[in-house]
């Protein structure tokens, strides 16, 4: 017998009862030995007695010897019962089932030994062997299949004892290619399973050789011994166990790779870094169990000694394909209803936000948490591994526990898509999620809303900062209990792919970095908290330098295979299957790790349903959330019925939509000073068109009929139908084609009337030739009446709003290189980029404009300090 395993309580109590398993045995055959003994002597003693004694002496020995053998099976059968009862504890479940009955058990407490066959007994008692968190495996034999069946049942019941992901397995078999344990394949694609060619054994053994060295100083750190104890003391098991299986000669290895096994031998088994081979001898050392076939399926094993073991036969083919497909496909998830408490909206979010976002390792619902710490969240994990699942989840578990009177939701996402569209209303679903304020979708191409969101949160900041400085209050909880009457809901903006916002080396991207700084360290204490997702955050380069910024995002959640969310020593996320997340309240350190199970929180339908459900506990008074989307037109905006008093201040034209939180429109107004007017500069017909068209209405009705004047021309014939359209709507217009257009000018530049009048002529620059023509003797070019209409037009309430298609016709018109350009105070750039603009604008080179589908870039000289993007209306006349 081989001395006593000293690698846990279940293998030494099994050596132990074995021993005293044999003792009873002895000990009972001893016995009936004597007695058979004392009995003889005794007939002997009789020996001619009378015939009547002789049988009653022997009747006396042979119910002497039956005793004796009745108290030997019962001892044996006690022993039996005893030794049964012991191994479906040490090989609970999956670990010990037999194959006709086999299920996997993954609910069931990590096996302590595993099944491999039966010791040749009457009755026949299970032969376990030790291997996670135990021992290593060598198994030898003439026929290498039969090992290679053993490998696959030990496998099988390893995987289906443990939750799925427990185990990763590295397969290298080099004689045939991964088909000797081929029926283990799907698992290669959920990546439990790897399969190493012939050339990759040097590098599997040098990365598991790098996990057990990052193991023991990450993980065990001095404080534990092996992983093991490692996950009693945490309640959960920090680390996988991770199994190579050799199926190899000796002479396939090198001395280098023999080296390398020797280390991963030696230090794995405390790391849960195990070694099974098949006809490679493995060092001899306590923690490596033998399996030695002798004859057919029988064995001896190192933990059984010189009892015979009669192996399990392989599992069946299809019972290995089909666990394996089931395990890598997972188990389906959970919905979104398994987030959802009994009572909607019951919760305060005075001190903190918590919501459960899953379902743990232990079975209980993972909560996230967002206050005073950690006050900000960083998730990452790249394209298609679940971001926006695990963001409707949050979503799910926030809103059903708080109301909008304790929650604020501003939602952007900035990859090509709309998920987060549904929260707001729609055609096909008037209602919208009560506590949303803001949803931008398609956003990729305009980071502007995203700054534009930073600036609302930015004000709101400085507007809760000064309510609490009033108040005396250092926390949102003070202010609420010293304000009760205030409105003060927590604000939670999540900014999905953020890092396009910060992508460019520009001004967008300065300012928003700074906002984001001063967000994340002052919004804690005001209850603006920033949930920032990405698929990938080291290629940021904004954020570089920044580690202060970074800092202050202590919550962390990677999903599968995301890089550099939690510390650079956490590889958590590389191990995690699908549909889970790691959650790390601790800036990512390796010890706060939680592994969550994400529920599938996308059906729409019933998101629909939650979303109504909510929407009615409001009684739908609620103002709708701004919905901002990138690839949508804003319609042209329905204007009030009665004219504005603008005597004032000067009529007011609208140009289009601004990107803004606020749905501000691009205003121009129209006052006596200099310069007020309008060019729009670019070869984009339509987007001219709208302009114009929405700047004449909104003047039009500012003004009661008859007292203002109206002028259109137009010089292209592309934009006739949408300038005449415009004509018929302005009261009392008077229309002008090319052949018209000098005496139009002519009157103008007279500047009789201190009545309003509005010019709007399309393709201005069209007209150059015939303009530039020299009438006569003394007599002013159409170009010097356009430019005295310009200059001196705007004291005398004369403003024109004009289309050019380039800036250097525009240029020309007005003098040529060297003219001065004060006369057109406030321009809209289509198709101009921004060195074009440097003539228009204060700033060298010219502003930092790449023209944009539909975007345009207004600068008002009079209210600007720099160009703010818009997009023109859709007018529909």
């Amino acid at each position: 017998m081989p001395p006593d395993f000293p690698r846990g309580p279940l293998v030494s109590a099994v050596r132990r009862e074995l021993a005293a398993a044999r003792a009873a045995a002895r000990a009972a055959l001893m016995a009936a030995t004597v007695a058979h003994a004392e009995a003889q002597a005794q007939r002997d003693a009789v020996a001619g007695r009378s015939p009547e004694r002789h049988r009653a002496l022997e009747g006396e020995r042979d119910a002497l010897i039956q005793a004796a053998q009745e108290k030997l099976r019962r001892e044996a059968a006690t022993v039996t019962e005893a030794l049964s009862a012991l191994a479906g504890t040490a090989a609970p479940g999956a670990a010990g089932q037999t194959w006709p009955a086999w299920t996997a058990t993954p609910g069931v407490p990590g096996p302590g030994l595993l099944r491999a066959g039966v010791i040749d007994h009457d009755p026949p008692l299970p032969a376990l062997l030790p291997v996670l968190d135990a021992a290593h495996l060598a198994l030898d034999g003439p026929d290498p299949s039969t090992l290679d069946g053993v490998i696959a049942g030990l496998l099988l019941r390893m995987l289906g004892s443990v939750p799925a992901g427990g185990v990763r397995l590295w397969i290298y078999d080099p004689g045939h290619l991964g088909g000797a344990l081929a029926g283990f394949a799907p698992l290669a694609a959920a990546e439990i399973t790897t399969y190493v060619g012939p050339g990759g054994l040097s590098a599997t053994l040098d990365e598991l050789a790098a996990q057990i060295q990052r193991i023991n100083e990450t993980v065990l750190a001095g404080e534990h011994a092996n992983v093991a104890a490692a996950a009693r003391v945490l309640g959960r098991r920090p680390e996988p166990w991770r199994v190579l299986v050799l199926l190899a000669d000796s002479t396939d290895l090198s001395s280098a790779q023999q080296a390398q096994l020797d280390r991963v031998v030696r230090a794995g088994v405390a790391a849960g870094v195990h070694v099974i081979s098949r006809g490679l001898p493995l060092p001899t050392r306590d923690d490596v169990q033998t399996v030695s076939v002798v004859d057919g399926w029988a064995a001896r094993t190192s933990l059984t000694g010189d009892l015979t073991v009669l192996l399990d036969p392989p599992p069946p083919a299809e019972l290995v394909t089909g666990f394996a497909k089931e395990l890598a496909a997972g188990p389906p998830p959970a919905t979104v209803d398994a987030l959802l408490p009994a009572e909607f909206w019951t919760e305060s979010s005075a001190r903190r936000l918590c919501a459960p976002i899953g379902e743990g390792t232990e079975g209980d619902l993972v909560e996230l948490t967002l206050g005073d710490d950690p006050p900000h969240a960083l998730i990452g994990g790249p394209s298609g591994s679940g971001k926006t699942n695990l963001l409707y989840c949050w979503l799910a578990g926030l809103t059903s526990r708080y109301s909008p009177e304790e929650l604020e939701l501003h939602l952007l996402d900035f990859k090509e898509g709309v998920s987060f569209a549904r929260f707001a209303p729609s055609p096909r679903d008037p209602s919208w999620l009560p506590q949303v304020r803001l949803v931008g979708v398609n956003i990729n191409s305009d980071r502007e809303f995203g700054l534009a969101l930073l600036r609302h949160l930015a004000a709101e900041l400085k507007r809760r900062a000064s309510a609490a400085k009033k108040h005396e209050a250092t926390k949102l909880a003070e202010l609420r209990a010293e304000d009760p009457e205030g409105h003060w809901p927590r604000i939670v903006a999540v900014i999905d792919e953020f890092q396009v916002l910060l992508g460019e080396r520009d001004a967008v991207t300065t300012e928003a970095v700074a906002l984001l700084e001063d967000l994340a360290r002052r919004g804690r204490s005001q209850g603006i908290h920033l949930v920032l997702a990405s698929q990938d955050v080291t290629g940021i380069e904004a954020l570089w330098g920044r580690s202060a910024l970074v800092a202050q995002f202590t919550l962390r959640i990677a999903l599968p295979k995301a890089r550099r969310i939690l510390a650079e020593t956490n590889l958590a996320a590389e191990l995690i299957p699908r549909h889970h997340a790691v959650v790390n309240a601790d800036s990512g350190a390796v010890g706060a790790n939680q592994i969550v199970k994400l529920p599938d929180a996308g059906d729409r339908t019933r998101w629909q349903e939650i979303q109504t459900q909510f929407w009615t506990l409001t009684d739908a008074l609620l103002d709708p959330p701004r919905l901002f989307d990138g690839e949508a037109v804003p319609a042209f905006p329905v204007l009030p019925g009665t004219p504005p008093d603008f005597a004032k201040d000067g009529a007011v034209a609208l140009l289009g939509e601004t990107i803004d939180v606020a749905r501000r429109p691009a205003t121009l107004r129209l006052t006596r000073s200099p310069g007020r007017n309008l060019a729009v500069l670019g070869t984009r017909t339509p987007e001219a068109c709208a302009i114009l068209t929405s700047a004449g209405l909104t003047l039009a009705r500012q003004h009661e009929p008859g007292t203002a004047d109206f002028v259109v021309a137009c010089l292209d014939p592309d934009a006739q139908p949408a300038a005449k359209a415009l004509a018929v709507e302005l009261p009392g217009c008077v229309w002008h084609d090319e052949d018209s257009l000098l005496p139009m000018l002519t009157q103008l530049a007279q500047l009789d009337t201190d009545r309003p009048r509005y010019v709007f002529v399309f393709a201005l620059d069209a007209a150059a030739p015939q303009l530039a023509a020299k009438r006569g003797v003394g007599e002013p070019t159409g170009h010097d009446l356009l430019r005295t209409v310009l200059n001196r037009g705007p004291e005398r309430r004369t403003h024109l709003l004009g289309w050019w298609r380039s800036v250097p016709r525009l240029r020309d018109d007005l003098g040529g290189i060297a003219a001065r350009l004060d006369s057109i105070g406030a321009w809209i750039a289509l198709d101009v980029h921004g060195q074009e603009l440097a003539p228009l604008s204060a700033q060298p080179g010219g502003p930092a404009w790449y023209p944009r589908p539909h975007r345009g870039l207004f600068f008002d000289r009079a209210t600007h300090r720099a160009p703010e993007i818009l997009i023109p209306y859709e007018v529909d006349l």
